[in-house]
C-alpha cells in the first residue's frame, strides 16, 4: 500500500506484501533502462585509501576500473542468467543490469600505483596516497 509523506507529498511504498491490489498492479510496470549505483565503503589507511564494494555475481571481465585525476569509477553489468517472466515475481531486489560508482578521492592519490583485487564477491581498490613533505617555504624577494 501507498501513502503520502506530509511532508513532501512523495509517494513512501510501506512493506507489505505484494499481493495488495494497488501494489500488485505497478510494481513490475516501472521498466526504465536504469543505471544502477554501487554500494561502497572508503576509508584510509596511513599509505592508501582503500575503496571496497560488494559484486557477487559479476564477471571480472565485465568490471572497468578507471581513475582520471581525484576521481575513480567503477562500471560493469550484473547478468542474471536465469529467465523469469517478470509476472512470476513476488519480490525482486537484487539488481540485474549495468551499473556504475564515482568516488572523489579524499586526498591526493598516486593513480599509477593503484591496484584492484576481487575475492569472494568483494572488489578492493587501494590507491597509494601522495606523500606530501611538510611545509614547504619560500624565500620572499623584494623587487
Amino acid at each position: 500500500m501507498a501513502r503520502k509523506n506530509p511532508s513532501n507529498d512523495e509517494t513512501v511504498l510501506q512493506n507489505e506484501f505484494l499481493n495488495d491490489e494497488e501494489t500488485d498492479q505497478n510494481w513490475l510496470e516501472d521498466e526504465q533502462e536504469v543505471e544502477g549505483q554501487l554500494a561502497v565503503d572508503v576509508y584510509q589507511t596511513k599509505e592508501s585509501v582503500v575503496i571496497k564494494a560488494p559484486i557477487a555475481g559479476v564477471d571480472p571481465k565485465a568490471l572497468e576500473v578507471a581513475i582520471a585525476e581525484d576521481v575513480v569509477t567503477i562500471r560493469g553489468e550484473r547478468v542474471d542468467e536465469a529467465v523469469v517472466e517478470r509476472e512470476n515475481y513476488y519480490v525482486q531486489e537484487c539488481y540485474w543490469g549495468a551499473f556504475s560508482r564515482s568516488i572523489i578521492m579524499p586526498v591526493s592519490v598516486n593513480a599509477d600505483k593503484a591496484e584492484a583485487s576481487l575475492k569472494n564477491g568483494v572488489l578492493t581498490i587501494a590507491i597509494p596516497k601522495v606523500i606530501q613533505d611538510k611545509v614547504k617555504k619560500i624565500k620572499v624577494i623584494a623587487t
